[in-house]
């Protein structure tokens, strides 16, 4: 009864459909201050200039928007009350098109914000999009990339969506975004030649996410509180050639979390700059598993530096000149550089690493006095997890 309401109150409103058909192809529509009914169609290129006056409710029915063109402008407007549909990715704005501009808007109580598909060279900046207030795993995603190229979304603002996501696209840059309370910040699937760099990530379950796309780079981004039984900052499975640098990854369950990366033959990720700091673990590596290059980054107060599955070693990896806050050697020379190298061990005592069930106790006061005692007085030899040959004793400025 309540949706059947609603619908009515919005049969009441005058129709946004009218105004779009009455404005001519490349014509600029910007109508009175008010609220007007959707759901609507666009099929020509025009402009709606919303000022932050102009109201669109779909009646919770559709998409507000269905951006059918190429060549339109979309900014000043409040899209609310889509539909409800997964199916049909009911959201503030479908785009079906390229070389679109949709700025400045707010899109509320919508079950996706931004939806493009098949779509290119568009422009999605500086909107405020939130989701309907339902559990967050059925949510709709705040901006969703589906085969979509060289597009660029920059300076959105992003509360209590589901997540993000990139699949198979390319060559797009997601900039200076703000997003909390979801799942995934940002989740890519089979999608390369992308740019991250400046976003702001905080309380969502994972920040940023790699499986299966290469030749990313991820810079200057900052993850903070991904917590959780999955709480991963940032994590990659199976890609290569990326560049991750000048990160803060902080106060996260995991830092940074890797997974048979990089995959392709004869490719190398590049870790490097990046501050990862009061995390449970700074580097997790679910294998042993080679290629990755570690230089200049800052590992701090993380409980545990770099952790990997199997009572394995990460040796097989590049670790150089990176500054260790539990560096226990010397700098006679005063020339920066460790006079001996940052050596990391696993003790025999750690099984949170290879018994899942055990992770639910790490940081206790029980698996904290077996660590000691071990250290204290191994009864085995313990193994050895990674070299540093150069560690740095002085961490860089503040990134």
């Amino acid at each position: 009864m309540a949706r059947l309401s609603e619908y009515r109150s919005c049969s009441r409103l005058p129709s946004f459909q009218a105004l779009i058909d009455a404005t001519e192809k490349n014509g600029v529509l910007s109508p009175p201050a008010g609220t007007y009914a959707g759901p609507v169609t666009i099929e020509q290129p025009i402009t709606i200039d919303g000022r932050g006056e102009v109201t669109i409710d779909a009646g919770g029915k559709g998409s507000v928007i269905f951006l059918d063109t190429d060549g339109s402008t979309l900014k000043g407007l409040r899209l609310t009350n889509s539909g409800e549909s997964h199916n049909d990715i009911d959201s503030g704005v479908q785009v079906r098109g390229n070389f679109n501009v949709i700025k400045d808007n707010v899109i509320d109580n919508c079950l996706f914000g931004v939806d493009l598909q098949q779509s290119e060279s568009n422009i999605v900046r500086r909107n405020k999009i939130s989701s309907k207030p339902f559990d967050l795993g059925i949510r709709g995603d705040a901006i969703r990339l589906w085969y979509s190229f060289n597009n660029k979304i920059t300076s959105n603002t992003i509360r209590n969506s589901r997540d993000m996501v990139v699949w198979y696209s390319k060559d797009n840059l997601i900039a200076r975004n703000d997003a909390r309370g979801g799942r995934y910040s940002l989740h890519f699937m089979y999608s390369q030649h992308n740019v991250v760099e400046e976003n702001r990530y905080t309380d969502n379950t994972v920040g940023i996410f790699l499986m299966y796309s290469d030749d990313v780079v991820v810079r200057n981004n900052s993850i903070t509180r991904a917590v959780g039984p999955t709480g991963v900052a940032l994590g990659m499975k199976e890609t290569s050639n990326v560049t991750i640098e000048g990160n803060q990854l902080l106060y996260n369950a995991v830092g940074l979390s890797l997974d048979v990366s990089p995959y392709q033959p004869d490719t190398t990720n590049l870790i490097s700059n990046n501050l990862i700091a009061f995390n449970n673990i700074g580097v997790d590596f679910l294998n042993d598993w080679p290629g990755n290059t570690f230089t200049a980054n800052q590992f701090k107060s993380n409980i545990t530096q770099v952790a990997v599955s199997d009572g394995a070693s990460v040796n097989r990896n590049s670790w150089d000149g990176n500054y260790w806050d539990d560096y226990e050697g010397f700098d006679l020379d005063q020339n920066g550089i460790g006079d001996t190298p940052y050596e990391l061990y696993s003790y025999a005592d750690r099984i949170w690493m290879d018994v899942p069930a055990a992770q639910f106790f790490k940081g206790s006061p029980m698996l904290e006095t077996l660590d000691f005692l071990e250290r204290l007085a191994p009864f085995s030899e313990p193994e050895m997890v990674l070299r540093d040959a150069a560690p740095i004793t002085t961490p860089p400025e503040p990134l």
